[in-house]
């Protein structure tokens, strides 16, 4: 294995000698991003705080700068490396300027008097998380997102070459969610620091990390690339999830299908079906999609939700066979539901589909 700035060599972590993962081995890179991703109990924290030196390891070791962590001092560590851990910070009677400049102890000497250059810092870190206007405000009296740009200012005014990161966004609404992991690739990127990170919000783990590795067990799970990593059978796999639970593309996961036979045939294309999709599946309705192409959006989510899809090639004018199998679909269910399809060009067919649901009464939708 490639030494990195952080490297976790053959490590084994655990809890008064009971291994929770063994044989962990990965090196991070100047301006890389690892997630560690995983079940609740994994391990993942675990692995963070042996990496801190907040837990002794059982076996292998944590190497900074190719020097094993056990053998440097306090002082030399917090220079080198920051940690922010997932304890909701709550500071009392503080500025949020002085909340930050805790974070600059490794350097201020023994007194912790701020120095000019100390200052400076400060307001940099600061600036860089966007929250330089905070300064002369209560720190206990400000919002969850931005005490976690608090929490980040003050790992940066260590000028670490390493940030730990366990869970940072997991008391953010969505919009800071997006903030913050928007904020911790730039910094990467901008200041060359390594990031080892655990998250539970595996889509945003897929945007995030240049590498993942997969928690679970008493051993590492599959590590490589997001789009190596973030397959159907590896996420089912890692969280236990039942088949079809996950999809690589959008990364999310979707309840399951609706079984039984067809109630309501939905006609779509270009996406016009999805709301349509997931508003049957919230009903508890099972239905078909017809006719769809792969690579269009509303194919690829009627192949996790709906009981049966008519499908045709890309870019070919309908055939009848596909055409067949909708008007079959057509006299089987209640309804038919035009989610807006598309009827020119090589899609000329449906109007064939159409017609026969309008001549049944069954048709709902624009065109009704």
């Amino acid at each position: 294995m490639s030494e990195g700035i952080l490297t976790l060599n053959g490590l084994t972590v655990g809890y008064d000698g009971a291994p929770v993962q063994r044989g962990v081995d990965l090196s991070l890179a100047r301006g890389e991003i690892v997630a560690l991703i995983g079940p609740n109990g994994g391990g993942k924290s675990t692995i963070l705080k042996t990496a801190a030196r907040r837990l002794g390891p059982l076996g292998g070791a944590v190497l900074l700068d190719g020097a094993d962590i056990a053998g440097l001092s306090a002082h030399a560590l917090a220079k080198a490396m920051a940690v922010v851990l997932t304890e909701r910070a709550d500071p009392e009677l503080t500025t949020c300027f002085d909340f930050v400049a805790a974070g600059r102890y490794p350097h201020t000497g023994r007194f912790g008097m701020l120095s000019d250059r100390d200052r400076r810092a400060v307001r940099d870190a600061m600036e860089a998380v966007g929250c330089a206007a905070l300064a002369e405000r209560d720190a206990a009296r400000i919002s969850d997102g931005q005490r976690q740009r608090l929490v980040i200012a003050r790992a940066l005014c260590q000028e670490p070459r390493v940030m730990l990161l366990d869970e940072p966004t997991s008391f953010l609404d969505i919009r800071h969610k997006l903030a913050l992991v928007t904020l911790l690739r730039t910094l990467a990127r901008a200041r060359g620091i390594a990031m080892l990170v655990s998250m539970h919000e595996i889509d945003l783990a897929q945007r995030l990390a240049d590498r993942v590795l997969c928690v679970s067990g008493d051993a590492p799970g599959p590590a490589g690339r997001p789009e190596d990593v973030f397959t159907r059978a590896n996420i089912q796999a890692l969280y236990g999830l039942p088949e079809g639970a996950y999809d690589p593309v959008t990364g999310g996961v979707e309840l399951p299908r609706v079984t039984g036979a067809p109630r309501a045939l939905v006609l779509s294309s270009g996406g016009s079906g999805v709301s349509v999709y997931r508003a049957l599946q919230r009903e508890g309705v099972p239905f078909a999609a017809a006719i769809l192409r792969p690579g269009e959006l509303d194919h690829h989510l009627a192949m996790l939700l709906a009981v049966e899809t008519v499908e045709e090639r890309p870019y070919v004018p309908l055939g009848r066979d596909a055409v067949e199998r909708a008007l079959a679909l057509v006299k089987a269910c209640d309804r038919v539901i035009d989610a807006g399809v598309c009827t020119d060009g090589v899609n000329e067919g449906m109007k064939e589909v159409l017609d026969a649901a309008k001549g049944m009464g069954k048709l709902q939708g624009a065109r009704t």
